[in-house]
């Protein structure tokens, strides 16, 4: 039977994200696709918004992160399809179309993603990860597909997934607060036998850290989870996880940048030690935020 956008939920996780929600949300409607928008506990008028382009909304009590979010955006929807969407991307005009008939074509895979592009124009392309195998790694050239494509990693910012599959592996990752939960669910998606298909007929806009307003406590808690991330992943896969001398490099840059004034990147390298250390230490990321309910871990 062949699918059609009311097949399709378009999971939409906001925090602070009242700015961009609108045209995400409306680029959505004029696909025919209908938007739960799960509202991290927004200090601003994100849920109102969603609810005044006709979206579904489901509130969190607390910032629940990235991939818890849309863990419960999908065990809310009730269609084939889950389509997830950050608030700062707009579908392109028959993009869905084109991803869905991807996904009647190659029934072996499980996800699909557009062409992201980007301000500038330059399309962004993941073909690298830190939890790809090595010689997946060497290319330095990013070489566009011509066509559709199996790929290694898909990006998180856009992405077509099977529901059942989505939830038979647990979603992604509710360990992780923020950062890898797309490439360690691209993983674990390739590990259970289901391909990842670039498609190369669907394009999406992509503001790239447009979702919430920079300040120098978010650069702060973002470098944190980064490299407490990057640590999880490491000793989830059993990979060789990163060395000291990176916490050494990350402590010199936040007194050189605080010497210098510059807060933003003080804070940045500042959140990238603390994290660091955090992983060492073995303290979880959960904790970090706060968050005392636990979700069973793929």
């Amino acid at each position: 039977m062949t699918s059609s956008p009311a097949d399709i939920t378009a999971i939409v996780v906001a925090y602070d994200s009242a700015e961009v929600l609108p045209d995400c949300l409306a680029a959505l409607a004029g696909e025919g696709v209908g938007a739960l928008v799960v509202d991290n506990a927004s200090g601003d008028a994100s849920a109102a918004i969603a609810e005044r382009w006709g979206a579904r909304v489901l509130r969190n009590g607390a910032n629940e992160g990235y991939g818890r979010a849309n863990n419960r955006g999908a065990r809310a929807a009730d269609t084939p399809f889950i389509l997830i969407v950050n608030p700062d991307l707009e579908i392109g005009k028959g993009a869905v179309a084109a991803l869905l008939a991807a996904a009647e074509a190659y029934p072996d895979a499980a996800a699909f993603a557009p062409r992201l592009v980007e301000p500038s124009g330059r399309v962004f392309l993941q073909p690298r990860s830190l939890l790809s195998p090595d010689h997946l790694n060497r290319a330095r050239d990013i070489v566009l597909p011509e066509g559709d494509a199996c790929l290694p990693f898909l990006s998180g910012a856009c992405l077509l997934l099977r529901r059942d599959v989505f939830l038979a592996l647990g979603g992604f990752d509710p360990a992780i607060f923020l950062f890898y939960e797309d490439d360690d669910l691209c993983r674990r998606l390739r590990e259970a036998g289901h391909a990842l298909v670039h498609v190369d007929g669907a394009e999406a806009r992509h503001g790239r850290g447009r979702s919430s307003a920079p300040s120098a406590a978010r650069r702060f808690t973002a470098r944190w989870h980064l490299a407490w991330s990057e640590y999880h992943v490491a000793r989830k896969h059993g990979m060789r996880l990163p060395g000291p001398m990176r916490i050494v490099e990350n402590g010199a840059k936040t007194i050189g940048y605080g010497m210098i004034l510059n807060q933003d990147k003080m804070m940045a390298h500042a959140g990238s030690v603390a994290g660091a250390l955090a992983a060492r230490a073995g303290r979880s990321a959960l904790a970090r935020q706060g968050l005392d309910k636990a979700e069973p871990r793929p």
